[in-house]
């Protein structure tokens, strides 16, 4: 299944300054594994120690995130589009 993957700035220095590559796989899982084996390095980021999305990563199926659909065992078809987000946190005062 070819998917269409999003690539966040930070993560580009991994896809050749690619924001957006083909990976394959049935499930995100199988995207993400996909992913390392073109580019090195990217699940380390994306994954921790035990495998599972780290906390900071968002992952987007077709703008549905995916720890409300089935987590890495979303299932995906041709042409959906998984966009890797990663949080972003701050602080400072509100806007007045």
């Amino acid at each position: 299944m070819a998917v269409l993957v999003r690539i966040p700035t930070p993560l580009q220095k991994f896809t050749k300054n690619q924001s957006e590559v083909h990976a394959e796989g049935r499930t995100v899982e199988e995207v993400i594994a996909d992913l390392e084996r073109h580019f090195p390095g990217i699940r380390e980021r994306l994954c921790d120690e035990r495998g599972g999305i780290r906390k900071f990563i968002n992952l987007y199926l077709n703008d549905e995130d995916i720890r409300f659909l089935n987590g890495e065992q979303t299932p995906l078809k041709d042409g959906d589009e998984l966009a890797i987000i990663p949080a972003i946190a701050g602080g400072g005062s509100p806007l007045a």
